[in-house]
């Protein structure tokens, strides 16, 4: 699609030459990006056993409590972040280790459901003439979080994944330093990226997001 083809994957801001329609698009898309990733992540903890008295105050849908400082700081510096930290108590699960694996990959896999989503408005408005950037940012958005969040580093999604003692009270402390300190090195390599040009991890990263897109966006 032509459209899609014309706006760089992963989409990026270019501080130098900001366009006002493309930075609000961008940072509509930002914001139901990392709503979507928690509320995912919190439907499916709270499927799986974690369900709770207060769930109302954890389906609330509003994108400014999902907002995590370094997780926004790299998607306006390099088109991928995260949301806030999830709370998932894995006590409250039949099997801890998978089931909390699930709750965590919710979050990239609603990632991608959303992206095929804006895909077909995108479809469905150029069979009659017509395109709309705000839903191809928000696709490219979408399949960027849903890649990058497969990094086994925290507070990324793929950290689940690392064999690690399960959150608990015994090491609660560990587990707030290890995802703080996830979060401090992603931001450290995204401002090496942003100012050195090196590729760190964009250079392996980009090009999967890339044939994401190209697979999804095949015979449209």
């Amino acid at each position: 699609m032509t459209a899609i083809k014309n706006i760089p994957i992963p989409f990026r801001l270019d501080f130098l030459n900001l366009a006002a329609d493309d930075t609000a698009s961008f940072c509509v898309a930002v914001l139901f990006a990392i709503t979507i990733n928690a509320e995912s992540q919190a439907f499916a903890a709270t499927f799986l056993g974690d369900a709770r008295s207060d769930d109302k105050r954890r389906f609330h849908f509003n994108p400014l409590f999902h907002i995590d400082i370094l997780g926004i700081l790299c998607f306006a510096l390099a088109g991928f972040g995260w949301p806030r930290t999830v709370e998932i108590n894995t006590e409250r699960f039949s099997r801890p280790r998978l089931f909390l694996i699930l709750s965590r990959l919710a979050g990239p896999a609603a990632n991608l459901l959303m992206a095929n989503i804006a895909l077909s408005v995108v479809w469905i408005m150029g069979r009659y003439g017509t395109t709309d950037r705000v839903f191809i940012i928000l696709f490219i958005v979408n399949i960027t979080m849903s890649v990058y969040s497969m990094l086994p580093i925290p507070p990324l999604a793929g950290a689940s994944l690392i064999p690690l003692p399960l959150p608990g009270p015994d090491n609660k402390k560990f587990q707030q330093i290890f995802h703080l300190s996830g979060g401090l090195v992603l931001t450290g390599i995204v401002l090496t990226e942003k100012f050195t040009g090196m590729k760190i991890l964009s250079r392996w990263l980009d090009p999967m997001v890339a044939a994401l897109s190209d697979f999804l966006t095949k015979g449209i």
